[in-house]
């Protein structure tokens, strides 16, 4: 198997589109899915995009995808890396790509002298946790992400005005 893992381009807005589906169908959230991929194309390929996505392909074939953005520790006075999505096609698992992905992040991470990779597991998602502590991650113990969306947020932005 050829594995190239590449920045995507805009050609890739629908194929990125179509595995943030796949993935939330396999995490149980597909009801929760509101971007196009018009939405993917103009916050992936602006002119200053805030979010970055990696494409992996094998053979010619799109079988994973990833999506990422700069974080800012205060602490290590440094970017870092959070990982929104990583999918890779059923298909397509058990041969390495997962790894590699990570591998990428980390060693972009490193050659930008970013100080960190952080993402966010489902706790039933016990594959994808088995993988992370084979890969040296290691949970955070004592946090909660917590999130602030829809009427609540509109809300607490009114108390603003």
């Amino acid at each position: 198997m050829t594995l190239i893992i590449r920045d995507a381009v805009p050609a890739d807005a629908a194929t990125i589109d179509r595995f943030v589906r796949e993935l939330a169908r396999y995490e149980r959230l597909e009801h929760e899915v509101e971007a196009t991929p018009a939405d993917f194309a103009a916050a992936l390929f602006a002119p200053d995009p805030k979010v970055f996505a990696l494409i992996c392909e094998s053979d010619g074939q799109a079988v994973g995808f990833c999506v990422w953005f700069l974080t800012f520790s205060t602490f290590q006075g440094r970017h870092g890396i959070y990982v929104e999505d990583v999918f890779v096609d059923p298909a397509h698992r058990g041969r390495g790509i997962g790894g590699a992905i990570f591998r990428h992040l980390a060693a972009r991470a490193v050659r930008e002298g970013w100080g960190r990779m952080e993402w966010s597991v489902l706790d039933w998602n016990e594959p994808a946790i088995s993988f992370y502590r084979s890969i040296g991650a290691e949970p955070i113990d004592g946090w909660h992400r917590e999130r602030l969306t829809g009427e609540a947020l509109r809300a607490l932005a009114a108390a603003a005005q």
